[in-house]
């Protein structure tokens, strides 16, 4: 693999790429979803609705629940409500219902070790972000962290990335971005930075192939030889 000699910095998506996040998000969709009286969704379904930030997964979940019990739409007392009961339930679950996959934080360590900035982008509520960095023993690891709240639009659109390069003072071929979905890539091939798909996170069933990222990987610290930087595979 040929290394590429520009990147000073690399951007991370977090649920998905980074994160295992699902236990803690199917337990609050489910539990703002019994408070509604509505059926519960289970992971596996939860899964498929990740990716757009909380609004959006509000809204997928309410028009499944209301569709199962054959209800009308949900209006906006409704999605207010559900919205709400959501930021309750996944306070109290964010951080222990949000797990590192394998190889992160090594991962995370040998690319801060060698001199290359690191920053997070997400689609999450800021207000969470921090808290399951923290807990996880990763934050102080980025130099940018941008949440869902802290732009006007959240990716797919490029604003996010952007906001990275002007804070790290980079041009879009220093920096490489890593994610697990579609938005990801969208966000930066619009930014105009490279970008890499992992094929294990929470991509809407499809695969992360179909985005067309510059690179497709298995595993994160597959991207370590793409910066010219060692990787064992006994990372875990």
């Amino acid at each position: 693999m040929n290394k590429i000699s520009t990147i000073r910095a690399v951007a991370f998506d977090l649920d998905g790429t980074l994160v295992d996040s699902a236990p803690g998000l199917t337990f609050a969709v489910d539990s703002a979803l019994y408070a509604l009286e509505l059926p519960q969704a289970g992971e596996d379904r939860v899964v498929t609705w990740i990716g757009n930030g909380a609004d959006v997964l509000m809204e997928r979940a309410l028009a499944w629940a209301l569709k199962e019990k054959s209800r009308p739409d949900a209006d906006d007392g409704m999605r207010m409500m559900m919205r709400k009961l959501f930021d309750r339930y996944y306070g109290e679950a964010a951080e222990d219902g949000s797990f590192l996959f394998p190889s992160v934080a090594d991962t995370l360590n040998t690319l801060k070790q060698n001199g290359i900035a690191l920053a997070l982008v997400t689609n999450k509520p800021s207000a969470f972000v921090a808290p399951i960095l923290t807990a996880l023993g990763i934050h102080d690891y980025f130099s940018v962290i941008i949440g869902g709240d802290d732009v006007e639009n959240k990716k797919p659109h490029p604003e996010a990335v952007l906001r990275v390069l002007q804070e790290l003072n980079l041009q879009p071929q220093e920096l490489l971005f890593v994610g697990d979905s579609r938005n990801d890539i969208l966000a930066s091939q619009a930014a105009g930075c490279r970008s890499v798909g992992l094929t294990y996170g929470y991509n809407y069933g499809e695969a992360i192939a179909l985005s067309e990222p510059d690179y497709v990987y298995d595993r994160l610290h597959e991207i370590l030889p793409l910066l010219g930087l060692p990787h064992y595979e006994h990372q875990e």
